[in-house]
């Protein structure tokens, strides 16, 4: 359910929705309620330092964190676009779309969030089973690196790892023992990309694909074009992981389709180097976004 401050979120379409948001704007930011290492209101702090005045917590799957953001934020005299980033998965390949303004109580994406996070922690005690025969890990060790209420995930079992002085950091972690080639790997569950985008417009929410032109390169124009005709909104294009060549032709796919560019940071505290604000999006796309969205309403400041 909603909690205290994202039951005043819920979008309407008179005066009240027209944006009062100023920049700079980062849309991309984790808490510890998914893979994040802080709380949101420490995000919100870490945001507001760095200079920000219009930012979106997105934690995987959950918006659990949306109440504590909306306080800290309002607090710190910020604007604060309620999201999440949902998993989906294209044959081999991770996908991360982000969903503004949504509404979680949808009984769409309400479904699709609760299968991912049972998901997420069934697979999350396997793996910490498997690794416990190889390794002194105990779940134990692994809910001490869990936030109350966060979802465990590959993230807490690497903090726990660490912890226990078997690898350096997350990094090392993901690149050994929590590998996808790993006998201790388990596979997540996620709905296909289209499938994800149409939950989130369901939800009436603004969906983004997250680095869309990352490690795992460029995703197939037709599964693209399925997903526009889905009513998928844009592209994050400023993101660090993003290269090209893909990073041009997404670039005139946008301009081509008239679609919403965004950049962000990706913050995750100290689970990666990534700082706020070391992407932005621009005002009018920010714009775009709200006056898009029915699902929730931004929380002024």
């Amino acid at each position: 359910m909603l909690g205290r401050y994202a039951r005043g979120m819920v979008a309407s379409h008179g005066e009240d929705r027209m944006p009062r948001f100023r920049g700079p704007s980062d849309l991309h930011l984790h808490s510890d309620h998914s893979d994040g290492t802080e709380p949101p209101a420490r995000v919100m702090a870490a945001a507001h330092a760095a200079g920000l005045h219009t930012v979106a917590l997105t934690d995987h799957d959950t918006t659990a964190g949306w109440s504590e953001a909306a306080e800290a934020a309002g607090s710190l005299g910020m604007t604060l676009l309620p999201g999440m980033e949902l998993s989906a998965r294209h044959e081999w390949r991770s996908i991360h779309v982000l969903a503004y303004l949504l509404d979680p109580d949808r009984a769409g994406i309400r479904a699709l969030t609760d299968r991912i996070r049972r998901s997420r922690l069934t697979r999350a005690q396997t793996m910490a089973e498997r690794i416990g025969h190889d390794y002194d890990l105990t779940w134990d060790d692994i809910l001490a690196h869990t936030a109350d209420g966060a979802t465990v995930g590959r993230p807490h079992l690497a903090d726990a790892l660490v912890a226990r002085g078997y690898v350096r950091d997350r990094s090392e972690a993901f690149a050994g023992i929590l590998h996808p080639s790993s006998d201790y790997y388990v596979d997540l569950y996620a709905p296909d990309p289209v499938t994800a985008v149409a939950a989130i417009v369901d939800a009436g929410g603004v969906p983004i694909i997250a680095h869309p032109a990352g490690r795992g390169g460029l995703l197939p124009q037709r599964l693209l074009d399925r997903m526009l005709e889905a009513g998928l909104g844009g592209f994050e294009l400023g993101h660090r992981e993003n290269g090209e060549p893909a990073l041009g032709v997404l670039r005139e796919l946008c301009a081509r389709r008239d679609l919403i560019v965004t950049g962000s940071s990706d913050y995750h505290g100290l689970g990666k180097p990534n700082q706020p604000g070391e992407f932005t999006t621009a005002d009018d796309m920010v714009a775009r976004i709200i006056a898009s969205a029915t699902g929730s309403a931004p929380v002024f400041p």
